[in-house]
């Protein structure tokens, strides 16, 4: 759910069976409190939230887009609520642009995240502060969970009123996530594993012209395996969805390699059948 914070408090609640240890700056005042919640109540809807896993590509590194809350060390993912007249597509797309920057983002809506205990920090954190019926954090919150695809040099990471911070990190450092926010990101990436083959995936993460070697660098990152060189460089050719420019990328000591674009209507043809066979 979208991510709001009070006064530092230190509370322990369950989640997936575990205990958790979570510190929580306080932001507001209970007159902010009260706006807010008069404010949320009148404009979105209840009990739903959206969180959104926006992945990169830059340099051979798969990145993730986080926030870091104000007055603590605490990252989560881009999120928000629904306004009532809006649309779960409009909203997810909403969200995303303010963070990004962007108007046309690659987004999959990929599960929904309804553990009883998901929200229980902002519960506890507000129960004292106001009456359930005015409380909006007295609400359970469903959230579902979209994975974005974007071109990493074309966004404009941008915080929003509650975070200090909003910028990439690299997979493999990626920071701890509150909430369920870690399962919401290892969800999103075992489903991107899984649409490799069916999605547009390449074409949205790399940019306009590539080598083979960079292409290659961004399945094995996804995967998380070594591929061989020649065989998928025979496969992804095979398959017909790249255009070779007859110039090579210039510059270095070693011969230039060829530089690729992706043919996408042929991409797209080739995913409604998959691309078929493992890698």
């Amino acid at each position: 759910m979208a991510v709001v914070y009070f006064e530092h408090n230190t509370i322990y609640y369950n989640s997936y069976n575990q205990s958790i240890f979570c510190t929580i700056a306080q932001m507001f005042t209970k007159q902010e409190l009260i706006e807010f919640c008069e404010k949320a109540r009148e404009s979105y809807l209840d009990h739903i939230s959206i969180d959104c896993v926006v992945f990169g590509f830059h340099e051979g590194v798969l990145k993730v887009l986080t926030l870091k809350m104000k007055n603590e060390e605490s990252w989560y993912l881009p999120g928000g609520f629904v306004l009532k007249d809006e649309p779960i597509e409009t909203a997810a797309n909403r969200i995303l642009k303010e963070r990004t920057g962007l108007d046309e983002i690659f987004l999959q809506q990929f599960h929904v995240f309804g553990d009883p205990e998901r929200s229980r920090p902002h519960h506890d954190m507000y129960k004292d502060m106001l009456p359930p019926a005015e409380n909006w954090f007295s609400n359970r919150f469903l959230t579902i969970g979209y994975y974005a695809l974007v071109d990493f040099v074309h966004v404009n990471p941008t915080p929003d009123h509650h975070s200090e911070s909003c910028g990439w990190y690299d997979l493999a450092d990626l920071p701890e996530l509150k909430l369920d926010h870690t399962l919401i990101f290892k969800t999103a990436l075992d489903t991107l594993r899984l649409q490799l083959n069916y999605q547009p995936i390449g074409y949205n993460l790399m940019p306009k012209l590539f080598t083979m070697p960079e292409l290659q660098k961004l399945y094995e990152t996804i995967l998380d395996k070594k591929l061989d060189r020649r065989n998928f460089q025979r496969r992804i050719l095979g398959f017909g969805i790249l255009n070779r420019s007859e110039t090579p990328r210039k510059g270095g000591a070693h011969k230039a390699p060829y530089l690729y674009s992706f043919d996408l209507e042929n991409y797209q043809e080739a995913l409604k059948q998959g691309l078929q066979g493992g890698w």
